[in-house]
């Protein structure tokens, strides 16, 4: 049997399998979309295994399952390693939503072959056959017949089919809103045990640990563990048990007076679950520069990905922030950036675990400004100049950055919630005892039943917090996975309740 897949050519050869081999990477699982064809060069046997025959086989079978995942997961590597996808993303490391659709390509797993228009010398050819206008970047052209002009990432998982095999309709046992490493946790162990759970996620798995170049002290990985390395093991594990994820769509509103809930989307379509996990983390704050916004995806970044990396090789950049994901920023960037300037408003010794201010101390790529803080922006279209403050001196520099990363402080996304759950006076969800009438906060209803809420469940019984978005939660990605496991223990309790 041959494997190819399409292109806008005719088709290209994928691979050739012969007796005793089998077919398939990790769409098999997941329930997405094909990238390639099968097609029969001589007669022979095959067995056909339908997507549920093989999560039920991989459920039974240890070492054939691990014989399967491996050969999945490694194949989808090699596919996007060539850029061997159903898509072709044409644009340009100026433009900001160029950026932003590569990003979310990158860190959903997904194979694409980016044609960079500024240094590409047979991209005119393409953009003609195609009608494409200069104000149309970036382009993505689907399946090779579907062309997107300056899509959104809603829309880029909409045409690829991320979410076509997902029923709507269902009454679910529980709903995840937001796939970071706490509700991918949640996932893992709902699926695992039973439950017919769907996550929901916004942009790409992972949450702000997905953005992380190198997470070194999380349980079990001894040299490290890039946080997009992690969501994608942890997707594949949930998709194995049989959860389903939709991504590329936001939630707004969770209708909550009546169960099951109806949780709605951004597109105005709705989900019925009996019990909610609520994961949706914390975002980095923005700091009070009024152009800010101008310069976002063009000299501002909130991650430090392979994708920003290679923007900034041999240039100064800063990183903005003190905290661990700033720190395993700073040490990344210092690779390839020529000096990477690290501004922290306090002293690292507060918020930063050691080994990471450690290595910032010791590498002469990093110069450490403690106490100080971004006041200004300029530039044209890209940034070109950044200024800071030493509040010990008092003292403002400018100096010739393009380049800002900024990972300081954190909100909760909440705001869909409210009239729901009760939350803290910074909208981060309270539960368990941190419910209990003394706090001063009262709920938007009144507990309705006999027993206490459970450890991990908001005011709203059946509706659990967990992760950054949890009132009182340890900001480390295992604190993060610890509850997101624990979260599902208290819903089958929950959903036992008549």
């Amino acid at each position: 049997m041959e494997i190819v897949q399409p292109d806008l050519s005719g088709e290209r050869e994928i691979a050739t399998h012969g007796p005793g081999e089998f077919t398939g990477e990790i769409t098999m699982i997941s329930g997405q979309r094909c990238l390639v064809r099968g097609r029969v060069t001589s007669p022979g046997q095959f067995l056909e295994l339908t997507a549920d025959g093989l999560r039920s086989l991989v459920a039974r079978d240890a070492e054939l399952s691990e014989i399967f995942m491996r050969a999945f997961i490694l194949r989808r590597l090699a596919l996007i390693s060539r850029g061997q996808g159903n898509v072709i993303l044409m644009g340009s490391r100026h433009c900001a939503n160029t950026l932003r659709i590569r990003e979310f390509l990158s860190r959903n797993a997904h194979p694409y072959n980016y044609v960079d228009l500024d240094t590409d010398k047979t991209s005119q050819a393409l953009l003609d056959r195609f009608e494409v206008k200069t104000g149309d970047i970036p382009v993505v052209i689907c399946n090779g017949n579907t062309v997107l002009r300056n899509p959104t990432p809603q829309q880029v998982a909409d045409c690829l089919g991320f979410n076509a095999s997902i029923d709507t309709s269902q009454v679910r046992d529980l709903v995840i809103v937001g796939a970071g490493p706490s509700g991918l946790a949640a996932a893992v162990y709902a699926a695992s045990e039973g439950l017919d759970a769907l996550v929901i996620e916004t942009e790409a798995p992972g949450g702000q640990a997905g953005s992380s170049s190198k997470i070194e002290n999380y349980l079990g990985f001894p040299t490290g563990v890039s946080g997009q390395e992690l969501a994608a093991r942890s997707i594949a594990q949930a998709q194995k048990f049989g959860a389903k994820m939709m991504v590329g769509h936001r939630v707004v509103q969770l209708n909550c007076r009546r169960r099951p809930f109806q949780v709605v989307l951004d597109n105005g379509n709705t989900l019925a679950a009996r019990a909610v996990v609520i994961s949706t983390g914390a975002q980095y704050n923005k700091p009070p520069i009024a152009n800010l916004k101008n310069f976002e995806g063009q000299g501002i970044y909130y991650g430090a990905t392979y994708i920003e990396a290679q923007l900034c090789e041999d240039e100064d950049v800063v990183v903005v922030g003190g905290g661990n994901s700033a720190g395993q920023a700073a040490v990344y960037l210092a690779h390839g950036a020529r000096k990477v300037h690290m501004l922290v408003r306090s002293e690292l010794s507060e918020t930063m675990s050691r080994y990471l201010i450690q290595r910032i101390t010791d590498n002469p790529a990093i110069e450490l400004h403690c106490q100080t803080e971004i006041v200004a922006l300029d530039g044209d279209r890209q940034l070109e100049r950044v200024t800071w403050l030493d509040r010990k001196t008092g003292e403002t520099s400018t100096h010739n950055i393009r380049h800002v990363f900024i990972m300081a402080g954190a909100s909760p996304r909440t705001d869909w919630l409210r009239g729901c759950v009760a939350m803290d006076d910074k909208g981060f969800i309270l539960t368990g005892r941190d419910l209990d009438v003394s706090t001063g906060v009262i709920p938007p209803s009144p507990w309705p039943l006999t027993r206490s809420p459970q450890m991990l469940e908001t005011s709203l019984p059946g509706v659990f917090a967990v992760g950054d978005v949890r009132s009182g939660n340890v900001k480390r990605v295992a604190s993060a996975v610890g509850e997101g496991a624990i979260a599902i223990h208290l819903v089958h309790r929950a959903l036992a309740e008549p």
